[in-house]
């Protein structure tokens, strides 16, 4: 870390602890919609920004968490490399460490892992202002509780990130779109039946009686795949899958609220008004309806699974499923370790955290 550049972000941590003022932790404001409503005053850290370490050989990536993440793509694409879980960006604006706190991934999500499955380290200030490290830059060095996993999809309520190291894959020589028609009771089946086979499945969706699914690897697997399943194949499937990502297909326009409720792959089609779209093999589910909160937590509750308000003008309801007084009780002393006079992000995830 570079004192120069922390010095006054440590001092606004520290001058907020005192007053117990809350503090909005921002990047680049590109997330600022997700979750509860941000309060207090901002604290920029879009100038702390950089690719610190890169060792393509290696593959792991280090960088400060005000880099763009644009940046950071067009780094590992000139080795040919990636970030593995396809994080979305929602905005210019999206940064390292926005993309670690919210925790969100992509379409590959489902065949490749979440983004702390490849969050190999951080660096962060604590609600004292204090540095802490926890991680290193393979994957051995992880040992006893990973700390470092426990900051993607935090949403910066434990503590301030300023770098991040990540672990990073190769492109795959080859990716092809398939496009079938059917209905969404048939598409969850085929996608588990296909999820345990020997197939190079790295995305799949469904929406208006339509599954997309994107082979990627060797080409000789890839042309396999494509005999064995059959479906039509589409010129230029990475637009879809981008705007999948990035949430710019017509299904997410509209006023309607966008639920976003993570379930089992294998459960039933649900009972809901409004229009859905299935991601991850039937693992997530994207709805956008103006059903009641309630009804909308109770079906996901009943299938197994739960539901976040993604988008919404109103969010009286909550955004979060709430927790169990067991697990409430276990991120209240989280919270007080590493946020003792709860600055950070201060109801961003929960009204009481």
């Amino acid at each position: 870390m570079e004192p120069a550049l922390l010095d006054p972000i440590i001092d606004a941590i520290r001058q907020a602890g005192a007053q117990r003022a809350p503090l909005q932790i921002r990047g680049g404001g590109s997330k600022d919609f997700y979750g509860e409503p941000p309060q207090g005053e901002v604290l920029d850290l879009s100038g702390y920004r950089g690719i610190v370490d890169y060792e393509p050989s290696e593959l792991y990536l280090t960088a400060r968490a005000g880099t763009p993440l644009a940046e950071v793509e067009l780094a590992l694409a000139e080795c040919g490399q990636m970030l593995v879980f396809e994080p979305p960006h929602f905005g210019v604006g999206a940064t390292v460490g926005g993309m670690v706190a919210a925790g969100l991934a992509g379409p590959r999500r489902a065949y490749a892992g979440a983004v702390r499955d490849y969050l190999l380290g951080v660096r962060l200030l604590d609600g004292r202002g204090d540095q802490l490290r926890f991680g290193g830059k393979v994957m051995k060095n992880v040992a006893g509780y990973d700390v470092s996993r426990l900051m993607a999809g935090s949403l910066g309520c434990l503590g301030v990130l300023t770098e991040v190291t990540l672990k990073i894959a190769p492109r795959p020589a080859t990716e092809l779109t398939l496009v079938f028609a059917m209905g969404q009771a048939e598409a969850i089946r085929r996608c588990n039946e296909w999820a345990g086979q020997a197939l190079p499945l790295s995305a799949t969706a469904w929406a208006e009686d339509r599954l997309w699914i994107r082979l990627s690897g060797a080409a000789p697997a890839v042309a396999q795949g494509r005999a064995r399943l059959g479906g039509e194949a589409v010129a230029d499937g990475e637009a879809f899958w981008h705007g999948l990502r990035e949430q710019r297909l017509a299904f997410f326009a509209g006023a309607a609220p966008l639920w976003r409720l993570s379930l089992p792959a294998m459960a039933s089609p649900l009972a809901l008004d409004g229009v859905q779209l299935i991601e991850w093999g039937g693992a997530l589910r994207w709805l956008r309806s103006h059903a009641a909160a309630e009804a909308v937590r109770a079906t996901a509750h009943s299938a197994g699974g739960h539901a976040t308000l993604f988008r919404a003008s109103d969010k009286t309801g909550g955004v979060f499923t709430p927790q169990a007084p067991a697990l409430l009780a276990l991120h209240r002393r989280l919270k007080q370790q590493f946020d003792p006079a709860g600055v950070f992000n201060r109801g961003r995830l929960y009204p009481d955290l």
